[in-house]
């Protein structure tokens, strides 16, 4: 198992636990499969107007190095690929990383994936144009170390994306008691409310790695149709676009 402290080893087994279950719409991660329906539109068009790509092609992330990080079975990798994108995937987890690539291959799609830990991957120098950071920061131990290997890995005028859950108490009602113990959409502790960062200590982060948020919206959830849409709300859940200045 690679390691770093970012990296808890409860998480590592809990996901290791249901990696076979990336791709099961109606299973475990099922609210990824729905987010995709609303973060890929956020993320591509956000790309668009501060990347200055063209609009009008057929597959508009041509060119356009990706890094997912924390990718799981491949959901928001494939996602990007599918676009035209050259993306690497990475993961602490071994048995996510077989999923993933297993999954891409059948898809038809070329994507890079990685067992190795944001924080190894900054290490190396390498950079990308763009960097998710979706649905991670809750997972990670050393949230401090965790960014600043994040922002490292965004080129000068690059970008990243952050997608998490505000740390209020309208998020413990709903992420954890609402979502886990009364409805059972997921599992029993797949969150902890202590590691839920609020908007303002992911903007501090970025910014300690020069990177200055853009955009940023909540997510929400109709609960009778299990359908995600965006909103101005962001007591619960939130996600976000961050510029990296140049040198």
């Amino acid at each position: 198992m690679v390691t770093a402290n970012s990296v808890d080893p409860r998480e590592v087994e809990y996901y290791t636990r249901f990696a076979d279950l990336w791709w099961d719409k109606t299973g475990p991660f099922w609210p990824l499969h729905r987010l995709n329906e609303v973060r890929v539109p956020f993320i591509l068009a956000e790309i668009r107007a501060n990347l200055r790509l063209d609009p009008g092609v057929e597959r508009p992330l041509d060119g356009v190095r990706i890094l997912d990080i924390g990718c799981g079975g491949g959901i928001l990798s494939e996602s990007m690929a599918a676009l035209g994108a050259s993306v690497t995937g990475i993961d602490v987890v071994e048995k996510n990383i077989a999923v993933a690539r297993l999954h891409a291959e059948s898809s038809g799609l070329d994507i890079r994936f990685l067992e190795v830990t944001a924080e190894a991957l900054a290490a190396s120098g390498e950079q990308y144009d763009v960097v998710l950071n979706m649905e991670v920061v809750e997972h990670v131990a050393d949230v401090e170390g965790f960014m600043r290997a994040c922002c490292a890995l965004v080129r000068p005028g690059g970008m990243m994306f952050v997608a998490t859950i505000n740390r209020t108490l309208a998020a413990m009602l709903i992420a954890i008691i609402g979502a886990e113990h009364v409805l059972r959409w997921m599992p029993k502790g797949t969150h902890r409310w202590d590691w839920f960062q609020k908007p303002g200590e992911i903007a501090r982060m970025l910014q300690a790695g020069g990177l200055a948020i853009r955009r940023m919206t909540g997510v929400g959830v109709n609960p009778l149709t299990k359908t995600l849409f965006l909103t101005r709300l962001d007591r619960v859940n939130y996600m976000l676009s961050a510029l990296k200045g140049d040198p």
